[in-house]
C-alpha cells in the first residue's frame, strides 16, 4: 500500500510536533511516523525526567541544611527512591501523552507508529506500507553513546535512559565520564545518599568549559564528598564480587574504583544508522551526523534534518530553533540561518552554570582585543541572603566593538540570570547598554550591570 502526504515528518520530539502544526495549518496533508515514545529525548530520558530527579536532590540537599537556616529537622532525612522515581516518570508520562493526544487531534495530520526507512529521496517504508512526499524533515534524535572500552562487554552497565528505572539508592555509583550528564547524575545520586566517583579520561572536567570554571565545578562536588578522579588514561571494565571494577590508572590514587552501579554518560551518538539514508543518497559525516547546510537542508532536495541528527546543536531548545527556522523559510518567506544562533546551554548540577557565547579560552584565541570581568558570588547580595554562595560570574567582551561576546554564571539562579546577557547579544546590542540598566533588587541578574562596569583589558592567548 502506497500514502502520498504533501510532508512527512519522522519522528516527534522537540521540532517534530511543532512542525507539523505548522505544516498542517499551512494545508499540507502531514504523515508524522514515531517508532517509539512521543516526545523525544527530553520528555522521556532528558530534561523532564532528570531534572524533576535534580529537584528532589536538592530538596533532600536543603533539608540536611535545615540548621543553617535556623530550621530544626524533626528527625534524619531518608530517601524513598520509588516515591523518587516514581514523580519523575509521572512528570515525563503526563508530558508524553499531551504531546500524542496534540497530535492525534491535529486536523490534517496521520500520526503513523512504525520504524521508517528510505526507500528513495521521496520515500518511505514503515512495515508494510509506503509513504511519499516532496518533503521529508528528519527529527530522530540520538542516544548514548557506548565506546568499545576494554571489558565494556563483560559488566552490566548503566546509560542516561537505563539509570532512570533505578528505585533504589546505589551503593556506590562509579560515572564514566566528566561531563554535563554524567556530572548531574553524579551529584543528584550522592544527594540522595549513594557513594559516587567521577571517573574522566581528559585532564579536567567539562573540557569545553574555562579552566576556571572547570576548577569551581570540582570544588562544588568534591565539598560534597564525590571522589573526582581525572587524568583516567586507561579506562576498563571486570566483574566483581561487590558490582564492577573500573580500572583508572590515574596519575594519582588507586588505580581500580569498585562500584556497585556504573554509569556510561561518555557522549552521544544520533540515530542515523537504521534509516536508509543510503537509498535516498543523504551524506552522513563520520559521526554519523546527517549534513545539513545553513538552512537545515540535506544534499538531497526536499530532505531536512533537525535535533540532535544534525549535529548542529544538542539541546531541546537548538532542536526546536531547528523547527522555527525550517517553518519560518518554507512558509514565512524567511532567510533564517542556524549560523545565526548564539549558543547558550545550562549545566544543571547546584549550583547551576549558564553559559552565552564564546568561552574566554575561546576569546583570547580569536586574537580580538578584550575585557573581562569576574565576580564570586559571595559578593551577590542574593547568593548571600540564600546561603548559597559557590561559584561565580564572568562576562567577557570586545574591546573595540563593546558588543559582548560570552559569559558564564556559576552560581543560585545562574541558568535564569544568563538570559539577560543572552538577550543583549541577540539584540545587537552593545554592552554600556546593559550597563545602564536598572535591575531588580535582590537578584542575581543586578551584578550584571556592575560587572560590565568593571571590564578590564585582557592579553591575547600566545
Amino acid at each position: 500500500m502506497t500514502q502520498d502526504f504533501d510532508a512527512i515528518i519522522v519522528g516527534a520530539g522537540q521540532a517534530g510536533p511543532s512542525l507539523a502544526a505548522r505544516l498542517t495549518a499551512a494545508g499540507m496533508k502531514t504523515a508524522l511516523v514515531e517508532r517509539k515514545l512521543f516526545g523525544g529525548t527530553c520528555v522521556n530520558t532528558g530534561c523532564m525526567p532528570t531534572k524533576t530527579l535534580v529537584a528532589s536532590a536538592y530538596a533532600a540537599h536543603l533539608a540536611r541544611r535545615g540548621a543553617d537556616f535556623g530550621i530544626v529537622p524533626a528527625g534524619p532525612v531518608t530517601i524513598d527512591m520509588k516515591r523518587v522515581k516514581a514523580r519523575a516518570d509521572t512528570v515525563s508520562t503526563k508530558a508524553r501523552t499531551n504531546v500524542e493526544t496534540w497530535l492525534r487531534g491535529m486536523d490534517g495530520l496521520t500520526v503513523i507508529e512504525g520504524h521508517a526507512r528510505f526507500e528513495g529521496p521521496d520515500t518511505l517504508r514503515v512495515g508494510d506500507t509506503l509513504l511519499t512526499a516532496p518533503r521529508i524533515f528528519l527529527n530522530v534524535g540520538g542516544r548514548a553513546s557506548v565506546p568499545d572500552m576494554p571489558g565494556v562487554g563483560t559488566v552490566d552497565f548503566l546509560t542516561n535512559t537505563s539509570i532512570l528505572q533505578l528505585d533504589a539508592v546505589p551503593r556506590h555509583l562509579v560515572v564514566v565520564g566528566g561531563s554535563y550528564i554524567g556530572l548531574e547524575f553524579a551529584q543528584m545520586h550522592r544527594r540522595f545518599g549513594a557513594e559516587v566517583t567521577v571517573v574522566e579520561k581528559g585532564p579536567r572536567l567539562i573540557g569545553r568549559e574555562d579552566e576556571d570554571v572547570s576548577d569551581a565545578i570540582r570544588d562544588i562536588l568534591a565539598a560534597e564528598g564525590i571522589a573526582v578522579r581525572t587524568d583516567a588514561t586507561c579506562i576498563g571494565f571486570k566483574p566483581h564480587a561487590d558490582g564492577v571494577a573500573v580500572d583508572v590508572d590515574c596519575t594519582s590514587g588507586e588505580p581500580t574504583v569498585v562500584g556497585s552501579h556504573v554509569l556510561l554518560a561518555v557522549g552521544r551518538r544520533p540515530n542515523t544508522d537504521d534509516l536508509g539514508l543510503d537509498a535516498a543518497g543523504v551524506k552522513r559525516d563520520a559521526r554519523g551526523y546527517i549534513e545539513v547546510d545553513d538552512s537545515l537542508a540535506t544534499n538531497v532536495p526536499g530532505i531536512w534534518a533537525l535535533g540532535d541528527c544534525n549535529g548542529r546543536g544538542a539541546f531541546t531548545h537548538t532542536a526546536y530553533n531547528d523547527y522555527e527556522i525550517v517553518a519560518a523559510n518554507l512558509l514565512d518567506g524567511a532567510s533564517r540561518r542556524v549560523s545565526a544562533r548564539i549558543p547558550g546551554y545550562a549545566l544543571y548540577i547546584d549550583p547551576p552554570l549558564g553559559r552565552v557565547g564564546m568561552t574566554e579560552a575561546e576569546a583570547r584565541r580569536s586574537g580580538r582585543n578584550l575585557l573581562v570581568s569576574k565576580r564570586p558570588m559571595t559578593r551577590v547580595g542574593r547568593a548571600i541572603e540564600k546561603d548559597e554562595t559557590k561559584g561565580f560570574m564572568k562576562i567577557v567582551a570586545d574591546q573595540d566593538t563593546k558588543r559582548i561576546l560570552g559569559a558564564a554564571i556559576l552560581g543560585t539562579g545562574g541558568d535564569e540570570a544568563i538570559h539577560g546577557i543572552l538577550d543583549m547579544m541577540n539584540a545587537g546590542a552593545d554592552y554600556p547598554t546593559l550597563q545602564w540598566a536598572v535591575p531588580i533588587h535582590p537578584t542575581v541578574s543586578e551584578l550584571i550591570p556592575t560587572m560590565l562596569g568593571d571590564l578590564r583589558p585582557v592579553g591575547r592567548e600566545g
